[in-house]
Order: C-alpha cells, then sequence, then structure tokens
C-alpha cells in the first residue's frame, strides 16, 4: 500500500467491493426489462474495478451492449475524470478546523496508529473529513484493481469505439452531495466500514464474485445489509434513496424509443429496494439474461 500518494487521487466507488476469483457461469448480473407499451431497456449489475483475470466478462454484457443504442453509467465518466477538485473541495476542513474535532477519540486514535504505518503525516489526513479519507482508501489501485478494467470502463471503451453516447444517472453536484451531507456520525462509520472489507482470496470474496458472476443480487443485497446493519441511515443515503431517485429516469429511458443499457453498482440491483424489485412492482417484466 502506498503512502502519501494515495491522497493524489479521489475515486468515487461504490459501497459493495467485491475482490475474487473469476468463474465462468451462464446466466449474469444482466436483465432485460420490457414495459407495459414494450418498450426496452438493459439493466446490468457492475464492479467497478476488476482484474486482467477477471476477464472475459459474462456474454451477457456484450449482447446487451450490442442491443442497445445508448449507455448509462451512475456517473458520466467526463464528469468522474474532472470532478476529483469539487471532491477535494467539498471533503476538506475549513482552515484551522481537523479532523480530531470530528470524530471519536479512538477513532481518531486508530487513525494516527493506521497512517503513522503508512508514513501520512497527522496534518495531512487530519485535514480531510471521514468520508473523503474512506473514498482516498478505497482507490482500486490500493488494492490491486483496475477501475479502467471495471465494467463501466470496459463498456465506456466499447461506447466510444462504437459511437454511442454515454451519459450518467447522477451529475457531478449530486454525487457530491451524496457524502457531503452525511451526517458527522454517518461519515465517520463511513470510513470504519472502511476497515473490515472482505479480504481478497477469502471464500466470502470468492462468493461475492460468483454471485456477481451469475446474477444472484439478492445474495448481494443481504450481505450489503449486513454491513450497514448497525448504520441503516447510511444504507438508506448510499443506496435506497438512489435507486429511487433513478426510477423515473430510467422509467423516461423505457419510454424514449431508444435502447437503453443501464450499468450501476451490483449492490443496487437486489432486495426489496433495489431496482429490480422496484420495477417489478411498477408492473415491469423483468428477465434475466
Amino acid at each position: 500500500m502506498r503512502s502519501i500518494s494515495l491522497f493524489s487521487r479521489i475515486i468515487v466507488v461504490s459501497a459493495l467491493a467485491i475482490f475474487g476469483c473469476v468463474s465462468h457461469v451462464a446466466a449474469a448480473s444482466v436483465w432485460k426489462v420490457t414495459g407495459p407499451d414494450g418498450g426496452t431497456l438493459y439493466l446490468g449489475g457492475s464492479i467497478h474495478a476488476l482484474h486482467s483475470a477477471d476477464y472475459p466478462l459474462p456474454a451477457a454484457y456484450n449482447r446487451a451492449f450490442d442491443a442497445s443504442t445508448r449507455i448509462v453509467f451512475e456517473a458520466n465518466p467526463k464528469d468522474i475524470k474532472g470532478g476529483g477538485k469539487r471532491f477535494l473541495k467539498a471533503g476538506l476542513y475549513p482552515k484551522g478546523d481537523s479532523l480530531k474535532n470530528h470524530v471519536d477519540p479512538r477513532t481518531y486514535k486508530y487513525l494516527c496508529r493506521f497512517f503513522g504505518l503508512l508514513k501520512v503525516p497527522e496534518e495531512k489526513f487530519a485535514a480531510y473529513r471521514p468520508w473523503l479519507l474512506a473514498m482516498m482508501l478505497q482507490a482500486p489501485e490500493l488494492h490491486g484493481l483496475s477501475g479502467e478494467l471495471g465494467v463501466e470502463g470496459f463498456l465506456g471503451k466499447r461506447a466510444q469505439k462504437n459511437s454511442k453516447p454515454v451519459s450518467g444517472l447522477e451529475s457531478l453536484p449530486e454525487g457530491v452531495e451524496i457524502f457531503s451531507r452525511l451526517s458527522e456520525r454517518e461519515s465517520e462509520a463511513f470510513l470504519l466500514l472502511t476497515f473490515i472489507p472482505a479480504a481478497p482470496g477469502s471464500s466470502d470474496a470468492a462468493r461475492l464474485t460468483d454471485a456477481w458472476r451469475r446474477g444472484d443480487v439478492e445474495f448481494l443485497a443481504r450481505i450489503d445489509t449486513e454491513a450497514f446493519r448497525d448504520f441503516p441511515s447510511l444504507e438508506e443515503r448510499i443506496i435506497n434513496a438512489r435507486n429511487r431517485n433513478w426510477i423515473p429516469k430510467i422509467e423516461s429511458y423505457l419510454r424514449s424509443g431508444q435502447t437503453y443499457f443501464v450499468v450501476v453498482g451490483a449492490g443496487h440491483m437486489g432486495g426489496p429496494h433495489g431496482l429490480l424489485g422496484l420495477l417489478r412492482a411498477r408492473g415491469y417484466k423483468i428477465e434475466q439474461l
């Protein structure tokens, strides 16, 4: 793990971090959504960062891409490339303030020990709000992963090559507000959760990756809910509320006369508050590819 260099990058990642090895199965985290008037849309669950060994992706991703005229991600890739400064501005404490004044003393003591091992000076990490520190620590490169090899990275390159328009469900300001409006307790909890991810190579991590590849999003939803068990307000803000906000946009895509392929983190798919459940409740037909 690198030290001060980790502060040079701001990476927006989903709350669900998945690691593991490749498993080849027939189904995938891709669904065809059909409206009552015949409108069609494809919905794909993503892992935002992968290894080269995780390729090829399940064939359903390419089938959905080929059948679609437009691609939609959680955020427009152009916004992500230029959004680092905006996240940094929102995540910095005002001059004279410090992380020490906003978290439990035990949390701060732990962070001092952690960043001390990384040779990061206290004045460096203490300038950032907890949610921004969490984002920095989740940068894919720190875990041997590559955002360019994530599902969006792969499909984004295909879209560019095939001249297919790419857009985002959320604007850059909306993305920043998801985290900047966390309460201090929620922000601290989001950081602490960063220290208990599934370990690469563990059986649990392999099960998560296998579940994603075969499209078992109900399993992933249960894991996600368990991770947020002590902080349900975090799950509401980072997962559930965003799902509800996306539904009207997805419905507009279904009515547009175009065929969209909407790709978001796999953690947004399953469960009673997931996109699949919300769409089924509105009468849409859902078929797994």
